[in-house]
């Protein structure tokens, strides 16, 4: 779980609404500079006190305070031999590289590290990240909106640890706790039993190239119907007449259903350079990967139909040719062309119907 820290420290009008939408969201900290912004908060809340000039007399209900030695003339090791109570960090404004390295020392030492990266490029903070590595504090970074919160979320995979941010609006603290919970649950893929295969005729599927190399036991979920979806795998396996495309998934035809992020839908004709999609290996561990291209083309079809241990029934639609492919147990990698009936397939089986893509529970039939 990454940590949402809302900067309080100079809001307008909007204050009281952009705090109650803090708490109703469940941001992890306040930001603020005055002891006393803190009165009307629940203890729940981490309340962290980043005086920009001088220190207060005392530091009032505050549970974690930021301080720069350089404008505050004291450290954090030192304050925290006088109030044993309080967990204390230091605040670094990264512009060179002598603030660079106090900020990887800081990152590396102290219980929280809250870094303003002045340079544009995530370089810099990529350093502190591989520096902090093996370190037990943790490293705040602040982003000056939404978007720039979700890269450094990601950065080198790991991201800093949590994000403060100073909203411009009612709505972006939400979206920060969105993109500090960005991570996708994993799912329960069952075993589907292959019942009939047929080739349909000519129409439109998609290949769906992402920018992101997939594993050998990973694909995107696809399928004719919101309810059910088959593990379609990457081209990362070899075929005998062209190199390997690790980016790649044929994915089926174009009125396909995959899954994206917050649990929704996409049709794969609706995907373009840009979108997410759900990659998901044979044990159901996922992960969201970004679209870099949508390959459309007019190719002969194979229809596919499969049953689940419940009964449910499932179908997909994929390109008929024998390099397509679909996962099957442990991995096992299954041409489309040759499927016949009691192979077995990996799939999904979502429990709430559609609309617009968002899961909705309400009467929906699909054939």
């Amino acid at each position: 779980m990454k940590i949402s820290w809302l900067d309080a420290r100079s809001l307008g009008d909007a204050k009281e609404a952009i705090l109650q939408e803090a708490l109703h969201y469940r941001l992890e900290g306040i930001v603020a500079e005055d002891p006393a912004d803190f009165a009307d908060l629940p203890p729940t809340l981490t309340k962290v006190l980043l005086p920009r000039k001088e220190l207060p007399a005392e530091f009032g209900d505050a549970s974690v305070v930021i301080v720069d030695p350089a404008v505050h003339g004291v450290t954090p090791a030192e304050l925290a031999l006088k109030y044993p109570d309080i967990e204390f960090g230091r605040f670094v404004e990264i512009i060179d590289a002598p603030t660079l390295e106090d900020a990887c020392e800081s990152a590396r030492t102290e219980k929280w590290s809250v870094l303003l990266f002045r340079d544009p490029t995530k370089i810099p903070l990529e350093i502190v990240i591989a520096a902090a590595a093996r370190a037990k504090g943790s490293m705040i970074t602040v982003a000056k909106d939404v978007e720039e919160a979700e890269i450094i979320f990601g950065v080198l995979e790991h991201g800093s640890d949590g994000v403060m941010m100073a909203p411009a609006a009612v709505g972006d603290a939400a979206k920060l706790k969105a993109a500090a919970t960005a991570d996708v649950p994993d799912l329960d893929l069952v075993e589907l039993t292959v019942e009939k295969t047929e080739h349909i005729g000519m129409g439109e599927r998609a290949c769906v190239d992402t920018c992101t190399y997939f594993r050998e036991d990973e694909g995107i979920l696809v399928g004719s119907h919101s309810k059910g979806m088959i593990l379609c795998v990457s081209e990362t396996h070899p075929l005998p007449y062209m190199p390997t495309r690790p980016f790649r998934v044929n994915a089926g035809a174009i009125h396909s259903y995959t899954l994206s992020k917050d649990e929704r839908t996409n049709y794969l004709s609706e995907l373009k350079a840009g979108s997410k999609v759900l990659a998901v290996d044979i044990k159901g561990q996922t992960r969201l990967v970004t679209v870099g291209r949508v390959k459309i083309e007019s190719r002969p079809l194979i229809s596919i139909d499969a049953v689940a241990p419940n009964g449910q029934r499932v179908n997909l639609i994929l390109q008929d040719d024998w390099h397509v492919r679909v996962l099957g147990p442990g991995g096992v990698v299954l041409n489309s062309t040759e499927l016949k009936p009691g192979d077995t397939v990996l799939g999904f089986l979502p429990s709430e119907d559609r609309h617009v893509g968002y899961p909705i529970d309400e009467f929906c039939l699909e054939k």
